[in-house]
């Protein structure tokens, strides 16, 4: 499936691939899954890996070209778009790696789909030359297409749970292939059904101790994408692109919709109504300032990073918070054409159903945590956040 991919190929691709994944759409409700012949064009053009470094044979995409693509794919459904980002979140850790250590596990050119959690749930034991590992880990996104997974797990040796200095469990990342694992089948959801986030397992699997990184240590990469400062902020800015683009997805079936109907009380088109007309207008205005938000303050912080400027953890803070802002703005947005189309909006016909589903479900990753917005405030007011990543 592996290809070269170049930045500039992504976004086209991405909007070139719209009316497929369109078509593609009960079929991936249905199965929960991304089909296969989508998946290999997706991996074909780079968007299971836009973060991975150069140095891997990745296009190491600058934080808004990521933003772009995953908004593109996520326009025509959540779930696709959902996949490809956190994916390529999942690349960009790759730069905690040795070069020649990526290359070897991911090919050349490169096969990248990772799947699998940041969250500690599962045990690794120290052995020579690595580590055995045992757990089980939830929201696997991705993982009926994934080739590796992400494996976060708690540091033990002979006296058990390694300490840090800082009094806590050492936590580190291993990289293990996806044959290795047991996938157990549970995602049955509200919302975002297509991401197939099983569970799975390990059970004292041998990782080499170079497929595996100190999360948010210090990166192999010098190149700016993987500057300490910048990770979350490249790592969550696709996820408010998913939700914007989800949004900017909702407005286009409401349009539509709009033209072609009435209601079960008025066989007055939609489009025809003052309240409608003045929600679609709300709707639009908040989806554009959120989505301008993030793509101002994102670009800010990129630029703090390649210049080595002094202002970069004034530009993380607005960055990381407009990220959270615009998730929920996306919430809002289409909330507000869900209950403008009326009962329309129920049946699952109308895209514009799936939107409301997608966006509530994908609002409840991290990124749209009210924790971001308390520490950006910190770190506005020259406190020091207590949340982690900062």
């Amino acid at each position: 499936m592996a290809s070269k991919t170049s930045v500039e190929d992504v976004v086209e691709v991405a909007r070139g691939l719209q009316a497929e994944i369109k078509d593609s759409r009960e079929e991936v409700e249905a199965n929960r899954r991304l089909p296969s012949s989508l998946v290999e064009k997706m991996d074909r053009a780079g968007l299971f890996r836009l973060s991975l470094p150069r140095s891997m044979g990745g296009p190491e995409c600058d934080p808004l070209t990521s933003f772009t693509a995953v908004e593109e794919l996520s326009r025509a459904d959540g779930s696709v778009g959902w996949c490809a980002m956190l994916s390529s979140t999942c690349s960009l850790f790759a730069g905690f790696l040795a070069a020649d250590v990526g290359r070897a596990m991911f090919g050349e050119p490169p096969s990248f789909r990772m799947a699998g959690s940041i969250r500690p749930e599962g045990r690794a034991v120290v052995v020579d030359s690595g580590f055995r590992a045992s757990g089980h880990w939830d929201y696997a996104s991705g993982i009926n297409h994934a080739n590796w997974l992400l494996c976060t797990c708690v540091v033990e040796d002979g006296n058990g749970p390694r300490i840090t200095d800082g009094g806590v469990p050492e936590t580190r990342s291993l990289l293990a292939p996806v044959e290795a694992a047991t996938v157990h089948d549970n995602w049955s959801t509200v919302g975002m059904r297509g991401t197939g986030s099983h569970d799975f397992s390990l059970d004292d699997v041998f990782i080499p101790a170079e497929h595996s990184f100190k999360l948010f240590g210090t990166p192999c990469e010098t190149t700016p994408l993987y500057h300490p400062r910048l990770a979350l902020v490249a790592a969550w800015a696709p996820v408010a692109a998913n939700a914007l683009g989800m949004a900017r997805g909702a407005m286009d079936g409401f349009t539509r919709l709009a033209s072609e109907s009435g209601s079960t009380a008025s066989a007055t088109p939609l489009r025809e109504r003052s309240m409608v007309q003045t929600k679609v207008g709300e709707a639009e205005a908040i989806i554009g300032a959120a989505r301008a938000y993030v793509i101002d303050s994102v670009d800010a912080a990129w630029r703090a990073v390649c210049d080595d400027s002094e202002n970069l953890d004034s530009g993380v803070a607005v960055a990381r918070l407009s990220i959270t802002h615009a998730i929920w703005e996306s919430v809002r947005a289409v909330d507000l054409l869900f209950h403008a189309a009326g009962t329309n909006a129920v049946h699952r016909r109308h895209p514009l159903e799936r939107f409301f589903r997608d966006v509530h479900t994908a609002a409840q990753h991290v990124a749209g945590s009210p924790s971001s917005i308390e520490a950006a405030g910190q770190a506005l007011l020259g406190l020091r956040p207590d949340s982690p990543g900062w």
